[in-house]
């Protein structure tokens, strides 16, 4: 597929042409206070059964929404009901909220299944609020730069994998952390791209080619690390093996698609963006097999913390239950964030 092609695709809830659930008045767990009765359908994962220290049954689960999860307990539970409920699906819950630890959790008095085609996926599906087509073109434009023969060849070689882009324009950047939604991943990479090719110019040194191409492969392994049709979860794949390696293989497996065409990519190309693709966590405790050890891994790495960070910085901002001036405490940043605007 040309740079400049375009694939469409739907990342609505709903098949392309059918009509959405009619309207409800979803309470939506970021707006879920402590002490509060609930009562609504959620969207239920990862249901597990555990026995208290007297021997009694009792129900973990993670209820959410496009706002996020809570954890819930139904304590006096049986094996029966826990059979009955979905790995992944939606629940009625009848109970009410309350902090333990002090963070939110929701106590089940009744658990009831509901069929998928009875709610509203739009509540459940957090979604980019961009122009998904309109991000794909300032992709393809970024990627144009490439002038090395190779490297474009090795790029060409996944944007004409149309099955590959449907879950590249759909697919969620993480779980959680930052750009959880469908479209995640294609904004993320969107963003990280116009960084580098407004940074790039600063840095002569620096071979922009492998940086872009590093920028558009780095997270590529998300279509097959996470599951995003009902609900956002890993793969088995993505629990055994995770993006990064599962990103090495891809890359190795369209280089060797190419070369059975006679076009051959270099050693030590595929190797510099194989590095960047391994080295793109920065550190070995956030995952990363490999530090950075190219102006081009460092440079991929720090641009994409930074959309990463900013990502959860205005997504608190926008969208935490804290006062008005300071967002709650958030882990992955080590920080409350001040939120009131003072220009």
């Amino acid at each position: 597929m040309a740079f400049g092609e375009k694939l469409a695709i739907n990342i609505g809830g709903q098949p392309a042409g059918s009509q959405p659930a009619p309207a409800r008045n979803h309470v939506f767990v970021n707006t879920i206070q402590a002490g509060q009765a609930v009562d609504d359908i959620y969207l239920v994962t990862q249901p597990v059964l555990r026995s208290t220290t007297r021997g009694d049954f009792y129900i973990a689960m993670f209820l959410g929404d496009r706002t996020g999860k809570v954890n819930c307990r139904m304590w006096q539970a049986s094996e029966a009901l826990f059979q009955s409920l979905p790995k992944e699906g939606f629940v009625r819950i009848r109970g009410r909220s309350e902090l333990y630890q002090n963070a939110l959790q929701i106590v089940a008095d009744n658990v009831t299944v509901v069929p998928s085609d009875k709610v509203n996926l739009e509540d459940f599906l957090a979604r980019t609020n961009k122009d998904v087509g309109a991000m794909f073109e300032q992709v393809l434009s970024a990627l144009t730069a490439i002038k090395d023969p190779s490297v474009k060849a090795l790029i060409g070689a996944f944007l004409a994998d149309e099955e590959l882009m449907e879950k590249f324009k759909r697919a969620p950047a993480a779980m959680n952390c930052h750009h959880a939604f469908l479209g995640g991943l294609l904004e993320h990479t969107s963003n990280m791209l116009l960084s580098a090719r407004a940074i790039l110019p600063l840095y002569p040194q620096v071979q922009g080619d492998l940086v872009l191409a590093g920028i558009f492969l780095h997270d590529i392994g998300k279509t097959q690390e996470l599951s995003y049709g009902m609900a956002f979860s890993y793969t088995d794949a993505g629990q055994l093996v995770g993006h990064i390696v599962q990103a090495v293989v891809m890359i190795n497996k369209k280089a060797d698609a190419l070369a059975a065409k006679g076009i051959t990519i270099p050693k030590p190309i595929l190797e510099n963006i194989e590095h960047i693709i391994v080295a793109h966590h920065g550190q070995y405790e956030f995952g990363s097999p490999k530090l950075p050890a190219t102006a081009e891994a460092f440079m991929v790495n720090y641009i994409d913390d930074l959309d990463a960070k900013m990502s959860q910085v205005t997504t608190a901002i926008d969208n935490d239950p804290g006062d008005e001036t300071w967002t709650q405490f958030k882990p992955t940043l080590n920080t409350r964030i001040y939120r009131k605007r003072v220009t």
